[in-house]
């Protein structure tokens, strides 16, 4: 019986490049590999045109599209994207927001509501910091390019309001100062030019990441990978066997990234950073599966739930393939 070819699309990580190069294989699966440097070029065409078999997905809409019941792909429990976000306030030089709780109040701008990032930044703000969400003034707009619109809609808390803005950017917003702050996912365009009228609001954003961690055992994910439902209707297997070929590519980059002897990539101390994560994390840095990663699924999904992205309340085991629920246990 011939293998299975389907079509898989991520971004250029370390962790999946086994598995796309062939490295790696998936049992009883051909993978035409697609790599892509920029992962909503893969969300838009995954979600509006079904362009892959399986494909990298926002969290963030995907949990949209299973609480409406309108996913036509379905998840396994691999992670290639995670990053905690207290990094993602931005202010502009004057700004009268000093510390995150000044935030109450403030005008606020964000590319998009359901923006994965924003969804925990926005968590951490209300959960942790204490800041009621409806006491800011939300403006959305484009990073660096005006407009943008959202790609799934959300159903707002009562007493949230959120403002398109179609004429600037964030960008734009900041080096104006006319907001008190901007939470991104990507830096805005001042930032990554190191303009000195734009800094984050968290200076040590790393410790204060460390120490949410350490409180919460919260390790953001961003992404996630997902199935075309047909393909999994017609052979059902796959996704435990994706699940596992996966696993393995990320098992030996981090095998990779532990190497001592001599330097696997071209960043200065990076075994260092491996094992003082290790030293956080444990012996998995990057846990796939269910149970490593409860506090981190159960914690989005109330965020994403208080926050309107959700349109009812969902468990971990809600999201993912049926098929892969045994394998996913561990």
């Amino acid at each position: 019986m011939p293998n299975l070819s389907l079509s898989l699309a991520t971004c250029d990580y370390d962790h999946v490049r086994d598995l796309m190069s062939g490295v790696v294989r998936a049992q009883g699966i051909d993978i035409t590999p697609m790599v892509f440097d920029e992962p909503h070029y893969i969300f838009h065409r995954a979600t509006n045109f079904g362009d892959f078999d399986v494909s990298e997905m926002s969290f963030g809409r995907y949990v949209s599209l299973v609480s409406r019941r309108k996913n036509d792909m379905v998840a396994i429990p691999v992670f290639p994207s995670r990053m905690a976000r207290m990094s993602a306030f931005y202010v502009p030089k004057g700004s009268r927001v000093k510390k995150p709780e000044d935030l109450k109040g403030a005008t606020v701008g964000i590319p998009e509501w359901t923006q994965t990032a924003t969804i925990y930044a926005r968590g951490w703000l209300e959960n942790t910091v204490g800041v009621d969400l409806r006491s800011i003034k939300w403006l959305q707009t484009g990073v660096d390019v005006p407009g943008r619109p959202e790609p799934q809609p959300p159903r707002l808390p009562k007493g949230v309001k959120v403002k398109a803005v179609t004429d600037k950017s964030l960008s734009d917003l900041l080096n104006e100062g006319s907001v008190d702050c901007v939470i991104s996912a990507l830096e805005p365009k001042p930032v990554r030019d190191g303009s000195p009228n734009v800094s984050r609001l968290i200076k040590n954003y790393h410790q204060v990441e460390i120490e949410y961690f350490k409180d919460t055992g919260i390790f953001p994910i961003m992404h996630v990978i997902a199935i075309k439902r047909s393909v999994l209707e017609a052979h059902p297997w796959v996704a435990a066997n994706l699940y596992e070929a996966f696993t393995e590519a990320k098992d030996r980059a981090l095998e990779r990234a532990f190497k001592g002897s001599h330097a696997i990539y071209p960043v200065p101390w990076a075994v260092d950073a491996a094992r003082d994560a290790k030293k956080l994390f444990g012996d998995d840095i990057w846990p796939y599966g269910i149970e490593p990663n409860r506090p981190t699924l159960e914690a989005f999904l109330k965020f994403s739930y208080q926050q309107g992205v959700a349109y009812r309340k969902l468990k971990p085991e809600d999201l993912f393939a049926e098929q892969t629920l045994e394998a996913i246990k561990t």
